[in-house]
């Protein structure tokens, strides 16, 4: 395998996939290994895999049939959340010859030793159960802004979501390794680092030296305030029930946590929270997001919220457009439910059309677009710092207010990384 020596990458789906891509990354440069482009030829193509909906699956086939037509000869790895529910599926598609599970995707360099090129895939996967070990990952030079993954799997049930399958049981990082390793990206000149997890506010299961670790993300948060050169941190989303009055405080007076929260609803009906298996209930839901807006008017919110799930009628659907319409929120994020093997989700009925389906993510999309419009002109005449990114398009570059207002100007060499004073206009 001595020949093979550039690799390029491809990631599908979350922040959280972006962070494991730049650690296996990174982990093969240390290995000899030249990164690549995707749209380069490369001896080896990694596509790091997302299973949330039935179009992550399509992405992915598409994706390998691109490099078959490229590039034949090359070596095809996937690995993710795909790769460990679907493994003999993958390993089915013409061109692929590696398929890592949740367990060794780390390993990457190991396996590549030994792959040679092939009629059939190899897999390496076991059984989720299996997987109890944390990896720390984050990104660098992919983005201005880090990254930093701090906890993996989940213990919650969801009746629509298969990510306990795919990724496993909770657990995540100490509080010190983390705290390591944002003072290591300071070191490195990053100045925003986003906080990443499965179910991030589920922080602090996990073993120390084979002990069995209890710390909250609470703790985490309150050391983290205290490292040197990070500038900001933002959580990139945290479910309401774990989302604690003592975080939201915390954040309100911290000059590093960012007025910026993520916090998903799903749906805003009681009913459709039921049979979702959701542990709140909107009204929860609702204390939350008038807390945040009581010690900071000025924060951001952004909500997740799935329509045409089964058995939402037109009734429980224009309950959560009026629910998200009466709330002080800044933009949502709306998927369209997409039915996953072996969720408890498929045996509830009605199921609702694709159509129906379609035209409610329309509207909530609609809404969006409204409640984002609104929350700028609240802010407009004001100077806030923006953090601008290391982005040249066209000659135009971007970057965020504390709270999330996106601004794009012409591109300056000397504002990349650099926190600047902005009058919103």
């Amino acid at each position: 395998m001595e020949q093979v020596k550039t690799v390029a990458f491809h990631t599908l789906g979350c922040k959280l996939n972006f962070s494991e891509t730049s650690t296996l990354s990174r982990l093969l440069e240390q290995d000899g290994f030249v990164k690549m482009d995707f749209e380069d030829t490369a001896d080896v193509y990694v596509i790091n895999t997302c299973s949330v909906t039935d179009n992550a699956d399509k992405e992915c086939r598409q994706l390998v049939r691109r490099i078959q037509r490229r590039a034949p000869e090359s070596m095809v790895v996937i690995t993710g959340c795909y790769a460990q529910l679907k493994p003999e599926e993958i390993a089915a598609i013409e061109g692929v010859d590696l398929v890592l599970g949740a367990a060794e995707k780390f390993n990457i360099t190991e396996h590549l030793k030994t792959l040679t090129k092939g009629n059939s895939a190899k897999i390496c996967s076991c059984d989720i159960e299996d997987v109890n070990t944390f990896h720390a990952s984050y990104s660098v030079n992919d983005r201005t802004r880090t990254f930093l993954k701090v906890q993996d799997g989940c213990d919650y049930s969801c009746t629509f979501c298969t990510i306990p399958m795919a990724r496993g049981k909770s657990r995540s990082d100490s509080v010190s390794s983390v705290v390591e390793n944002a003072m290591q990206l300071a070191a490195n000149g990053v100045k925003e680092i986003v906080l990443t997890g499965v179910n991030l506010g589920d922080f602090g299961k996990g073993l120390t030296g084979g002990k069995k670790r209890e710390e909250t993300f609470y703790e985490l948060i309150q050391e983290l305030d205290k490292v040197e050169g990070i500038e900001r941190y933002r959580i990139s989303s945290i479910e309401p029930n774990l989302l604690t009055n003592e975080i939201i405080e915390f954040v309100a007076n911290s000059r590093k946590f960012m007025p910026h929260f993520h916090i998903p609803l799903q749906s805003g009906n009681n009913e459709i929270l039921g049979l979702m298996r959701r542990r709140y209930r909107r009204e929860l839901y609702a204390e939350k997001v008038a807390l945040i807006k009581q010690f900071m008017p000025h924060c951001s919110i952004g909500v997740d919220v799935i329509v045409g799930f089964p058995a939402e009628s037109d009734a429980h659907f224009q309950d959560t457009y009026d629910f998200i319409h009466s709330l002080d929120v800044s933009y949502l994020h709306v998927f369209t439910y997409s039915e996953r093997p072996n969720t408890p989700a498929l045996d509830i009925k009605p199921v609702v059309p694709v159509n129906v389906r379609h035209e409610r993510n329309k509207q909530l999309r609609n809404l969006s677009h409204k409640k984002q419009q609104y929350f700028q002109e609240q802010h407009l005449n004001e100077t806030r710092k923006v953090l601008f990114e290391n982005h040249n398009k066209d000659g135009m570059m971007e970057g965020y207010t504390d709270n999330y207002i996106r601004v794009t100007t012409h591109f300056r060499q000397d504002w990349v990384n650099q926190l600047v004073d902005w009058e919103l206009r």
